[in-house]
């Protein structure tokens, strides 16, 4: 090995590319799907933080985090949905008997 070779061994190596994924849509914005294979179809530039994401749309070639709806949950009360007595997914008039159910 010369010297030459040897300085060259220990130089730094190059930095890498940045890695970015396509995300994939429909005429509506929706994803289909994320690659880093150049394929035909609409596309734009995700970093690594938002690959995965199916919680997005596309508007106007700019991505949009859809908000998600919040859980909440049914209590009995003295006001609320009149539901039959043994299945809460089955709503009855006030007349008949029920069990009063509001979200908490």
């Amino acid at each position: 090995m010369t010297e030459e070779e040897f300085w060259a061994a220990l130089a730094p190596l190059p930095t890498p590319p940045a890695l970015f994924y396509r995300l994939y849509y429909n005429q509506q914005g929706e994803p289909l799907f994320y690659s880093m294979v150049d394929l035909p179809g609409n596309y734009i530039e995700v970093n690594q933080e938002v690959f995965g994401n199916t919680n997005v749309r596309v508007v106007d070639g700019q991505l949009i985090t859809i908000k998600t709806a919040v859980a909440h949950k049914l209590v009995p009360g003295n006001v609320g949905t009149c539901c039959h007595p043994n299945d809460v997914a089955i709503v009855v008039k006030e007349n008949e008997p029920n069990i009063k159910w509001m979200l908490k």
